[in-house]
């Protein structure tokens, strides 16, 4: 009998929501991601750690303020993990410019031409931003240039529909955040995965996109616990914490598919403008109230990890 992780494998891309160099070697995931909250956390793996030091002496070395080498720091990551996986690695787009339609495409082509220069290709990455409206705005346009977009923070499927208009590679429900909010309201202690309202979103999402042949790969990410990924076997990709990656590898009981291009319940398309999008958005409090908290959650990290910059460079 082979793992779950290895059944997983067979039938789902699996993606390894780190930036830890060390994980990333173990784990020998296709692909992977890299953000400012990864980074922080990849601190605490020595070779990660190193690089990281690396980078921000380079970058001191050369005058660059702090700032700057805050928005290197992914992508010098970034490139490294490239060495270490077939695929992609997503890289995101700072979340303070989340309303922003040119900031953020100017930023995106910014990690472009970044990677460029240390040897990595269009073609091994994703670009990440948040699925506002103006996000998705922004991927259109890197679409269209070529550049392909992770849309991230997918809460609704008004959110995975304007994404899929748009264009995007790629998009990342977040299965846990929504299971969170469905909890804190209700009260409820624990869902079974049947009625996980996370996974329930993800899968809607997922049959609305193989209804209408769309090719935009659905992500399921933000994963609480490894019933929530048992229960979404089959799909497109699925983004999983080294901790949780290593339960699956250790759990020898059998994985049922779930999700399946040949399987699905039929969704009519539907067509959203600006205006039904965002009144979508207000009417889903949940969506609205994980997107926002989302943006600023990461916003935070981006802070606190160049203020974590500045005080490398202050050492050196």
């Amino acid at each position: 009998m082979i793992s779950v992780l290895e059944q997983l494998k067979l039938m789902t891309n699996v993606v390894a929501d780190t930036g830890s160099i060390e994980a990333i070697a173990r784990l020998k995931p296709s692909d992977c991601t890299t953000n400012p909250s990864l980074v922080l956390q990849a601190m605490k793996d020595p070779a990660s750690k190193k690089l990281i030091d690396r980078e921000v002496l380079n970058g001191r070395q050369k005058g660059k303020t702090a700032a700057v080498i805050t928005d290197t720091i992914t992508v010098a990551l970034g490139a490294a993990l490239a060495d270490l996986v077939t695929g992609r690695v997503s890289t995101e787009v700072d979340a303070n410019l989340s309303f922003d339609v040119d900031a953020s495409v100017q930023r995106g082509q910014e990690i472009v031409s970044d990677y460029a220069e240390r040897g990595v290709g269009v073609d091994r990455i994703l670009v990440k931003l948040a699925a506002t409206w103006e996000g998705i705005e922004a991927a259109k346009i890197l679409q269209r240039k070529g550049i392909d977009c992770n849309l991230t923070l997918v809460f609704s499927l008004s959110q995975a529909i304007a994404s899929a208009d748009a264009g995007a590679f790629l998009i990342s429900p977040f299965v846990g955040r929504i299971t969170d909010w469905h909890k804190n309201m209700s009260g409820v202690n624990a869902y079974s995965p049947e009625q996980d309202p996370g996974v329930s979103s993800v899968k809607r999402i997922y049959d609305y996109y193989k209804s209408n042949h769309i090719d935009t790969i659905v992500m399921g990410a933000s994963f609480r616990n490894i019933e929530q990924i048992k229960a979404l076997g089959g799909c497109d990709n699925l983004t999983i914490a080294p901790g949780l990656l290593d339960e699956l590898a250790n759990d020898y009981t059998d994985l049922v598919r779930s999700l399946s291009p040949n399987n699905f319940t039929k969704l009519p398309p539907q067509t959203l403008s600006e205006a039904t999008f965002r009144w979508n958005m207000n009417a889903d409090a949940m969506a609205n109230d994980k997107l926002a908290e989302g943006i600023r959650s990461f916003d935070a990290d981006h802070t606190r990890l160049a203020d974590m910059i500045l005080t490398l460079m202050k050492k050196n």
